[in-house]
């Protein structure tokens, strides 16, 4: 019995040596030849060879911190030889190497890494966040590979060349050397009474790199979040939820 067509060769896995590589926009392809990594809870859509999966046990300190601030971030430990894929929701996918160095991402965003990148969750410094009730963000620093995803094709915008805002939850990640602040524009009082534009906070960010953004703004997909609860946070606070 014979099939005749282009879908098996269309489709054909690709053949790379690198330790991360896209198949396709939305589909990553690990080499763990190159070690173990950690992975997004959940990602695996399919493997070959030997490949073992294990919850990572994320320590008490970030444990306490994810319970307070809501970023959850749940890793595994992808460890043993072949090839895994991994991809979320089809999702478009962007593959970097930081050369001791680090980014700050949104922790929805975060797909995977290489297992000698170091990460955490910490409280972005920004004057106007304390307004939020804090934001919270997940840093990742050291060597090694990171793959990211976004709600679409996204755009890289220097900071260094003009004053840069973008939404709040639309922000997928900056590179260190980025400053981050919140800015509060309700749009004068006319527009408030008129039920307001929609966009009354706005993440502004200076210095030396680059801020990644992706062209959505979806609450439940995205977006930074903001330690406390509702109440203490009120209206700023439900932007950030």
């Amino acid at each position: 019995m014979t099939i005749h067509g282009s879908l098996f060769t269309e489709f054909k896995e690709k053949d790379t040596q690198d330790p991360f590589a896209l198949q396709n926009k939305k589909l990553l392809r690990v080499d763990m030849r190159y070690g173990e990594v950690q992975a997004k809870l959940g990602s695996m859509v399919a493997y070959q060879g030997d490949v073992r999966f294990a919850k990572q046990g994320s320590g008490m300190g970030r444990m306490f911190k994810s319970a307070v601030t809501g970023e959850g971030v749940k890793m595994m430990t992808c460890s043993g030889s072949g090839e895994l894929f991994l991809a979320d929701e089809a999702s478009e996918i962007l593959i970097m190497y930081l050369e001791n160095d680090a980014i700050s991402v949104n922790g929805r965003n975060v797909l995977a890494f290489s297992n000698s990148i170091q990460w955490d969750i910490h409280r972005i410094q920004a004057r106007g966040a304390a307004m939020t009730g804090g934001l919270y963000n997940v840093s990742l620093r050291g060597t090694g590979y990171v793959a990211v995803t976004t709600r679409g094709e996204p755009i890289a915008l220097d900071v260094a060349s003009s004053p840069t805002f973008a939404d709040a939850q639309a922000v997928v990640l900056w590179t260190s050397g980025v400053t981050m602040d919140v800015r509060i524009d309700t749009g004068g009082i006319g527009s408030m009474i008129r039920g307001g534009t929609g966009e009354t906070l706005q993440m502004a960010f200076g210095g030396q790199g680059y801020v990644l953004v992706q062209p959505s703004e979806s609450v439940t997909q995205g977006g930074h979040q903001s330690g406390g609860n509702e109440s203490s946070g009120g209206m700023l606070g439900n932007l950030l939820s």
